[in-house]
């Protein structure tokens, strides 16, 4: 019976995983360096939270939620760590702002400042905008072409 690679093959392959391994060694090594912008969500976020799960403009779902907080069930921090993300009301909350928690996760993955993001939640924190298309203004003139 014979090996089916020859020496030459065999010391290809030993360097192709050599190189892999040093690859992944690297982006190891960044990946331990990388410090995100912020800290999560501070005292005065969660407040803000919390205030607003208290106002008339939060969705059923999520003052629901503050009622739960408020008997002590679990706390802002725990649902902003993600420790309560099983419970069944905890996610019919955050489906609830489904679309503005994907807008920021979003903002977050770009890179975006988290006190930018928050800011840019709030309505009176942004100026109103004529559409809604991220890429660009959706009435043109004739000359524009």
């Amino acid at each position: 019976m014979t090996f089916p690679y020859d020496q030459a093959r065999l010391q290809q392959l030993f360097d192709d995983v050599d190189t892999r391994t040093a690859a992944a060694v690297q982006v190891a090594q960044q990946a331990a360096q990388f410090q995100p912008r912020s800290k999560g969500l501070t005292e005065a976020d969660l407040a803000e939270i919390e205030r607003f799960a208290r106002g008339g403009k939060a969705p059923k779902e999520l003052r629901d939620l503050q009622g739960r907080v408020d008997a002590g069930e679990f706390s802002w921090q725990d649902v902003a760590a993600g420790r309560v993300l099983g419970d069944e009301g905890v996610q019919k909350a955050l489906a609830s702002s489904l679309g503005d928690f994907q807008r920021a996760y979003t903002a977050i993955q770009e890179g975006q400042d988290i006190d930018d993001i928050i800011a840019s939640g709030n309505p009176a924190a942004r100026p109103p905008r004529d559409d809604d298309d991220e890429d660009g203004p959706s009435h043109f003139r004739q000359d524009a072409w």
